[in-house]
């Protein structure tokens, strides 16, 4: 009888143990408990080139004796797993000008990163941790877009202050924050507010739902505020690797369709117009099921395909389009053979080159970057806009105009009648010394 009290005894202790278990692991610690294995700290070291203002005469009396090192700075933050394959998603602040990017696992493994894609408007940058091709990491799968719920309980993870793993609770305080015009903290429209603590070190680390999906990734905190933090919302982050993660952002090749990543089946979501894509009839909404007949993975996988594949080679796309299949017929081709100076000089009427650094030197114009003006046709666009020949364009819109292909791309996409604003740098020579105004010309696009 002693013995069967006591076994009774013994179960009730041990049931009691587990259901205080039970209680202890919620929600919270469920979703966290899925998350962190996913998230990674990010070490980066940058080398900062020296300043020395007598650098250049020390170093042309004293070559090649004369070696001044480089400073080296260092800087912490946070990341997150999205792909199995190694994908790292953080913000490009946390990696920006960064020599040597590296990610510690919440396991204590170490590896090396490289930068694969970066989008500074959005602040999300992508990485890659480099290890064997058969080594697989957990993984954060996306949210919905729209699937947010105002006060619901959210969790940020990451790598505040470098001690390591770091986990803190709140609610979603805010689905749209749109920052005023001015002189104001913010920058970044729509940003979603939580009061979950978000500290130095945490930027680039996710914050989560409690089902454990990625609803965005941790980029500030309103020092002006308590408990006020901000994420770029997955949506935005989704666009920003629509843009920057394909064919054309990694190896100049032009697909001309963007597909929605996180989602499955893959969705297209825009088609360029004479595009590659465009030309195959892909349309926006075709569901992808398959590359060259193997079943179709997740966006990254995807990309990756495409650019393996390389230029001018027949690629069979099978899609779902209302409910019927469908076979498409693409080719990759290189966006230099579309965009160029002939599609440029088509449009507008004028015939743009890069400034190299020897003619930047020759003009005047050392470290100046732009599109120099070699040609203006007569009765063009650009001659009626007033450009003319040796004027620097330094901006489209008020942005760089990159090289020939961004801008063919710039101008492909203008419509008929529409107004485009170029910033130019004028240099006038007087002798020995060259002279340097700066304007605005307004072109209208043919």
């Amino acid at each position: 009888m002693r013995k069967i009290l006591g076994g009774w005894v013994a179960l009730a202790v041990a049931a009691a143990a587990m259901g205080a278990t039970e209680v202890r692991r919620d929600a919270t610690v469920t979703a966290i408990e899925k998350v962190m294995p996913a998230v990674v700290n990010i070490a980066t070291e940058t080398i900062v080139p020296s300043r020395h203002p007598l650098e250049e005469l020390l170093r042309e009396f004293y070559d090649p004796y004369y070696r001044r090192q480089p400073q080296r700075q260092y800087s912490l933050g946070s990341g997150v797993i999205i792909d199995e394959e190694g994908y790292v998603l953080t913000n490009e602040h946390v990696v920006r000008r960064a020599s040597r990017i590296s990610v510690r696992l919440a396991d204590g493994r170490e590896f090396d990163c490289e930068r694969v894609a970066t989008s500074a408007r959005n602040d999300v940058a992508l990485l890659k941790i480099k290890t064997s091709a058969k080594e697989r990491f957990a993984a954060v799968p996306f949210a919905r877009d729209d699937d947010l719920l105002l006060g619901e309980t959210v969790i940020a993870l990451g790598n505040p202050f470098g001690l390591g793993g770091s986990v803190s609770k709140g609610i979603l305080s805010s689905k749209n924050r749109r920052p005023l015009s001015g002189n104001e903290p913010l920058d970044v429209a729509d940003w979603l507010q939580t009061d979950a603590a978000i500290n130095p070190g945490n930027s680039g680390g996710p914050l989560v739902n409690l089902d454990g999906c990625l609803i965005g990734i941790n980029v500030a905190v309103y020092r002006e505020g308590q408990g006020i933090g901000f994420a770029i919302p997955i949506k935005m982050v989704s666009e920003a690797l629509a843009e920057s993660f394909t064919p054309e952002g990694l190896k100049s090749l032009w697909f001309g369709a963007r597909v929605k990543p996180g989602q499955s089946p893959l969705t297209i979501t825009s088609v360029e117009e004479f595009s590659p894509a465009d030309l195959a009839g892909l349309k926006t909404g075709d569901q992808i099921n398959e590359l060259n007949g193997q079943a179709v993975g997740s966006f990254i996988e995807f990309n990756r395909a495409l650019v393996a594949a390389g230029p001018n080679r027949e690629l069979s796309l099978k899609i779902t389009r209302a409910s019927a299949t469908l076979t498409k017929k693409v080719r990759l081709v290189p966006e230099n053979s579309f965009f160029n100076e002939k599609l440029i000089q088509k449009r507008i009427g004028a015939s743009l080159q890069p400034l190299s650094p020897e003619l930047a030197e020759r003009m005047g114009l050392r470290g100046t970057e732009g599109l120099l003006v070699a040609g203006v046709d007569a009765d063009s666009a650009a001659e009626k806009a007033g450009l003319e020949r040796g004027f620097l364009i330094v901006a489209l819109n008020g942005e760089p105009p990159g090289d020939l292909v961004a801008a063919g791309r710039f101008f492909h996409f203008r419509k008929k009648g529409e107004t485009v604003s170029l910033q130019v740098v004028i240099p006038r020579r007087r002798g020995s010394f060259v002279t340097i105004q700066q304007g605005t010309i307004e072109l209208k696009m043919p």
